[in-house]
């Protein structure tokens, strides 16, 4: 009587072939992005991060320091990849104007309050960190953002859509406007509809950067 084969079990498909070891860093963080935008930053361990990436724990230990680590680069990736779409958006309109209607547009809609959620768990987590890499980050981030807003409102002004007098007060106000209506929207206190948000950030363009005749 033959002995009974041992069932063999099932091999992921990131462990079927060894791969690079930037191939696997990039696929262990794609699939901590999801569980961070659906269970929050804190709540999101070493075993979950493994396990949607169908690798064994000890694959993850072997290419991050720590989940902090996995976690920082998955909310980068997610942040550089949303403006990245908000640029592209931008850089196909016809005129200054339109890009930052497009901008605003972009910035508040059902979907985006997933990223916005995103966002302010990586702010917080900024503070907890004590070798300030996510502060670090953050920085760079706020940055690009704040370079983006301006050089659109400069476009305007160069091609005779706009006239300011204040191009870097008004950046500060409009992604300071952008974040405080996103934690607005998120709290619902008081209510706050995309609609509305994109509203108060329309009204603000309009105030700041005259059109000109």
């Amino acid at each position: 009587m033959k002995a009974a084969r041992t069932p063999r079990r099932a091999v992921a498909a990131a462990d079927r072939t060894r791969q690079p070891t930037e191939v696997r860093r990039r696929l262990i963080v794609e699939a901590a992005v999801p569980l961070i935008a659906e269970r929050g930053y804190a709540s999101v361990g070493v075993r979950d991060v493994a396990a949607a990436a169908g690798v064994s724990v000890g694959t993850v230990t072997y290419h991050f320091g720590s989940v902090q680590e996995i976690l920082s680069e998955a909310m980068v990736l997610h942040i550089e990849r949303y403006y990245a779409a908000l640029s592209e958006a931008a850089a196909q309109a016809a005129g200054a104007a339109e890009a930052l209607r497009l901008l605003v547009d972009a910035l508040f809609t059902e979907d985006t309050d997933r990223h916005w959620r995103m966002w302010f768990d990586y702010w917080n987590a900024g503070d907890q960190d004590p070798d300030q890499a996510f502060a670090r980050g953050q920085a760079e981030r706020y940055e690009a953002w704040h370079t983006q807003i301006r050089e659109l409102a400069e476009r305007g002004v160069a091609e005779g859509e706009f006239s300011s007098d204040d191009l870097d007060g008004f950046t500060v106000r409009f992604a300071a406007l952008a974040d405080g209506l996103a934690l607005q929207r998120l709290r619902q206190a008081p209510p706050l509809s995309t609609e509305d948000a994109r509203r108060h950030l329309n009204r603000l363009i309009e105030t700041e950067l005259r059109r000109r005749s």
